[in-house]
């Protein structure tokens, strides 16, 4: 009976491992697969002994859960040496999960690093780690897994996970052109709490404008539980909450807001978004889940700008912080010269009026907004090969028993 453990620290993280704990019941129900993470994970039949996702933060924010961290790694070296898992899996999140593969190498465990690091875009001095406590690299993204081989990593390409989550008939679900009707604009503020803290308040200054300019407007926010109780509280008016206990019960249906008449649900993207005729989305993933729809975007992504000028862009070598940019630009279906798709503001300094500005000008040429999404289009249909969870399922049963992997693949 073999023992899988995965440490997950974000919402989007705690999705993807659900659908690997699925398909890893799938080639091996007896499996004990046990871990950190949330409720999807648990959901899926994992044993989940710590919540690790609530908390998800980055920055400085970010930092701070150091202490939490410290304390994990504390439990799991122990609960290792006890309880020894095959392998470990750290799923996206390398600044948490390089520390736990280290525990794990350290103890003789074999250990998968499922979604690269991006360190072709930042952060390219992490290699070393990487190689010295990943022991096999599940790439997410098709150029990924010749630049990890360049530097010696073994990594395998497997897939988007986002596209084994989506609905079946995504396409369908699209408005039509505008021709005269009231637009519908989606506010994404991302899945961790510091993200809306950070990004939704300069949303809805934009959504101001774009209410002034369409009366009619409509605005839908899909939320996830880390973010709920930011959104409730700063669309009422008042400030983001210090904590989660510090707003009242979640909000869902349409409500009246600071901005006029929202509507506000929790775990609702794949509801939400194919109604937009526009969406103003934070940068990550969420870009390439708008993109899988076809809807328009403008990318957004505020940073402390004094943190920004000091050390963020001498850190930051990436000419762009869109990932569906990023992968228009590589491969080539983007617009010259500098083959992106979707107008970025990463980092998101100064005004919110450029922003609004440029919303403005796309809600009112419906012919922009078709091209972009003909290109979104298209560059989805270059990454739309769902599979990629049973794919590193079956990359894990080969690390943890060769000869059952190769049964599993002949099934």
């Amino acid at each position: 009976m073999g023992r899988v453990f995965i440490s997950v620290a974000e919402v989007s993280g705690d999705r993807h491992a659900a659908q690997l704990v699925r398909s890893l019941r799938q080639l091996d129900s007896s499996l004990i697969i046990e871990g950190l993470g949330g409720p999807e994970m648990a959901a899926a039949g994992a044993t989940i002994h710590r919540n690790t996702v609530e908390k998800a933060a980055m920055g400085w924010r970010g930092a701070l859960r150091a202490f939490e961290v410290y304390k994990l790694l504390k439990w799991s070296s122990r609960y290792f040496q006890q309880n020894r898992p095959d392998l470990l899996i750290g799923v996206d999140s390398p600044s948490m999960n390089f520390h736990f593969e280290k525990v794990a190498r350290q103890q003789g465990i074999p250990t998968l690093q499922y979604v690269a690091p991006q360190l072709w875009a930042w952060a390219p001095w992490r290699m070393e780690k990487l190689r010295k406590w990943v022991d096999r690299m599940a790439c997410i993204l098709p150029f990924e897994e010749e630049y990890f081989r360049s530097h010696d990593v073994n990594a395998t390409f497997i897939g988007h996970p986002l596209f084994d989550e989506l609905p079946a008939n995504r396409y369908a679900l699209r408005p039509g052109e505008l021709n005269g009707r009231a637009p519908v604009v989606g506010l994404l503020a991302g899945s961790r709490k510091s993200e809306a803290q950070h990004n939704f308040p300069r949303m809805l200054a934009v959504a101001e404008r774009l209410r002034k300019e369409f009366p009619a407007i409509r605005f839908v926010i899909p939320t996830t539980a880390a973010t709920h109780p930011v959104v409730e509280q700063l669309l009422a008016g008042g400030t983001a909450p210090a904590n989660e206990d510090s707003a009242s019960e979640g909000i869902g249906g349409t409500f009246s807001s600071i901005i006029g008449p929202v509507e506000v649900a929790q775990d609702a993207f794949d509801r939400m978004v194919p109604r937009c005729d526009l969406c103003i989305t934070v940068s990550g993933t969420a870009t390439l889940h708008v993109a899988s729809f076809g809807v328009p975007m403008i990318v957004v992504y505020r940073v402390n700008p004094i943190a920004w000028h000091t050390i963020g862009r001498h850190l930051v070598p990436s000419r762009t912080f869109a990932l569906v940019n990023v992968l228009s630009s590589r491969s080539g279906l983007g617009e010259p010269p500098t083959g992106h798709i979707v107008p970025a503001f990463v980092p998101w300094l100064g005004s919110p009026d450029r922003v609004a500005d440029l919303a403005i000008e796309l809600l009112r040429d419906s012919r922009k907004l078709q091209a972009q999404s003909d290109r979104l289009s298209r560059l989805i249909h270059t990454l739309d090969q769902p599979g990629a969870s049973m794919n590193v399922a079956r990359l894990a049963m080969e690390m943890m028993r060769p000869k059952a992997s190769m049964s599993a693949a002949k099934t």
